[in-house]
């Protein structure tokens, strides 16, 4: 197997707004991972927060030896392999989890979903994501998201009043609420009761993520569901947040790949916990390989790819308010002949 990467700027077509910062480009890295003259596709997209940057993913990728595993089918082993050699580069291994599962499914000319057993009519409704914005930039976000059955807000601002009921005077749409670590205690729990009646699903992080305690005692005095993101990177994080949340947030690249996802998503499903699969701004190729497998998950937030104006993959659609995966082998995703 040989491995090849290059980095890609994905720029966003609007300035994406959230408590503790705002961007407007993001930097994602694309491997490609060849073997037999099949070229597998995975993507990382790296998160300061989580200590991982474009440069960090290709010291990792740079110093990845394949000569040892020249049977990509023997995806496991490898995998876990390199999470011996790289354990808190989640971002990396992602990349190259999904590559090699890509290649695997295109050698056995079958979507990924259905190399992995998985049935796509299962796959759940997206929700469509609206960052911190003034009134009219947030009339215009909504009015964009009308393809859309479900909103995500963003939350964690002194003004979280004022947006929650500009939306309501366009839509009534469901909302999910994402708070990122934003609120305190208190604060949390009189912001979480007054959504109680504002067709609100679910609320995602109230609290920072090591207030765990904070989170259980806050669980017991509000009635809607509070979903752990920040608070739930790995597996041994659903362990420990079990009793403090409803929910579970997913993501690939957060994860360390799909193997890491699937085992927490159904770790979580052990413990009565419901899952969300959520993503980064990303291209098709991430976005992709999530989609395949969010039958699995009982929510889905897929929508990072739409966010962005300069994507290079193609490959999904929308439909019915669904990300859908094609039928052509692998994760079905091809680089646009325009970029």
């Amino acid at each position: 197997m040989k491995l090849r990467y290059e980095e890609v700027s994905l720029h966003l077509k609007h300035t994406f707004r959230l408590h503790g910062g705002s961007k407007d480009r993001v930097k994602v890295l694309i491997a490609y991972l060849e073997h037999e003259g099949l070229i597998g596709l995975g993507e990382a997209d790296p998160s300061k927060y989580y200590g991982e940057t474009p440069e960090s993913v290709k010291k990792v990728w740079d110093k990845i030896d394949f000569s040892n595993h020249q049977d990509p089918f023997l995806y496991e082993t490898i995998y876990n392999d390199l999470k011996t050699q790289f354990p808190d580069d989640h971002a990396a291994l992602a990349g190259i989890d999904i590559a090699m599962l890509d290649w695997m499914a295109k050698y056995r000319h079958l979507p990924l979903y259905q190399f992995l057993g998985l049935h796509k009519e299962a796959i759940p409704v997206t929700s469509f994501t609206i960052g911190h914005a003034p009134k009219q930039e947030l009339i215009k976000k909504v009015k964009e998201a009308e393809p859309f059955h479900i909103l995500k807000i963003k939350l964690g601002t002194d003004f979280d009043q004022d947006i929650i009921e500009s939306v309501r005077q366009l839509t009534d749409k469901p909302i999910r609420v994402d708070a990122n670590e934003g609120w305190t205690r208190e604060e949390a729990l009189e912001k979480i009761q007054w959504l109680s009646d504002k067709n609100v699903q679910f609320v995602e992080q109230p609290l920072k993520k090591e207030d765990i305690e904070g989170n259980a005692w806050l669980k017991e005095r509000v009635s809607l569901p509070l979903f752990a993101d920040e608070s739930a990177r790995t597996v041994e994080d659903v362990f420990k947040i079990k009793d403090a949340f409803d929910g579970v947030v997913i993501k690939l690249v957060k994860a360390g790949g799909i193997q890491n996802a699937v085992e927490m998503t159904r770790l979580a499903h052990k413990y009565k916990l419901k899952t969300l699969l959520s993503c980064f701004l990303e291209t098709s190729i991430a976005i992709s390989a999530a989609a395949h497998i969010s039958p699995l998950f009982d929510y889905a937030d897929l929508d990072g790819h739409l966010l962005v104006s300069d994507d290079p993959f193609e490959g999904l659609t929308l439909e019915n308010g669904k990300v859908m995966v094609s039928d052509k082998p692998g994760l079905g995703i091809e680089r646009r002949n325009d970029r």
